[in-house]
């Protein structure tokens, strides 16, 4: 299989990357009525990912194209699914214990959480602006969480940071993947590989009376969770992180849209001062990142690697 990166499209990256964060704003209103409906975490979890094997699997099979599943990297998608999975896990607890808008905020410090990983892990150097831009988000942290003195649960808020963390170790893993695999494929795998292990929550916390309410939740669920991903893939395979990560803010709107309509829940003035901080921070970190990459551009010589 050739390891040619796919042929970048920054304008549909774009549009691709606003409809995931619509898409997923969707998903994350139908787990926050599932679990307030009774259901477990886990369960939620399992139903989300069930609908993706059959529905990818069968496609291709009734295309005739069975071998286009065939991946020469399950190492990697194994190790994707792992911190995929711990990341869902957060990412829906976040939604369970917090307002939509907060969760969603919260998120978007995943842009934050990849600079540091770049300083500590890949020991690249970071300018001053992008250490200022981390400085400004975890500000913009601490006045929404006021601790001790926030409508916002402190352990919600560090689920809620645990997760952008993991967001921010899945972007790059995804980026990786998207070299040699459609984004489909790498859809396919995260359920394929993280199915056994939520199946095994099942006898524990599973329900088997569920109602047509419940049904059409679980439903809906698992149809925006397979569009919403493979979404979110394919803007990352079409474009940079860089830049595509900066449509990710459009789901605050949404959040706050579905927290007023479904949940009569609108942010209070710790939210109106907070998120901006951090999605500021955001923006900078993105802004910083596409000036870098196109001085790195610059800097190779014709021919060069």
């Amino acid at each position: 299989m050739s390891t040619d990166p796919p042929r970048q499209r920054p304008v549909l990256a774009l549009v691709v990357r606003l409809g995931a964060a619509f898409t997923l704003a969707i998903m994350l209103v139908l787990v926050k009525l599932a679990s307030q409906s009774g259901m477990h975490l886990a369960e939620i979890l399992f139903w989300r990912q069930l609908p993706t094997v059959p529905i990818v699997a069968g496609f291709f099979l009734l295309r005739g194209q069975p071998r286009r599943l065939v991946t020469h990297r399950p190492k990697v998608h194994a190790k994707r699914a792992i911190y995929g999975l711990l990341g869902m896990f957060l990412n829906f607890g976040a939604v369970t214990l917090l307002p939509l808008a907060e969760a969603t905020t919260f998120n978007f410090t995943s842009a934050i959480w990849a600079v540091i990983l770049s300083a500590m892990v890949l020991k690249e150097t970071v300018g001053r602006y992008r250490w200022a831009a981390v400085a400004l988000g975890f500000a913009g942290v601490v006045v929404m969480t006021q601790p001790g003195h926030s409508h916002v649960p402190l352990f919600g808020a560090a689920v809620a940071l645990g997760a952008a963390f993991m967001i921010a170790m899945i972007s790059i893993q995804i980026r990786d993947l998207s070299r040699t695999d459609e984004p489909i494929i790498i859809v396919f795998y995260f359920a394929l590989f993280t199915l056994p292990v939520l199946v095994l929550f099942l006898p524990f916390v599973g329900q088997w009376h569920h109602t047509s309410y419940q049904w059409s939740l679980l439903l809906g669920l698992g149809l925006s969770g397979i569009l919403g991903q493979f979404l979110l893939t394919s803007a990352l395979r079409l474009g940079a992180v860089s830049s595509v990560i900066v449509m990710d803010y459009s789901g605050l709107i949404w959040a706050t849209l579905f927290g007023w309509l479904v949940f009569a829940s609108l942010p209070p003035a710790s939210t109106w001062i907070g998120a901006p901080l951090i999605v500021a921070a955001g923006l900078i970190i993105a802004y910083r990142e596409h000036k870098l990459s196109i001085e790195r551009q610059d800097t190779v010589p014709p021919g060069g690697v």
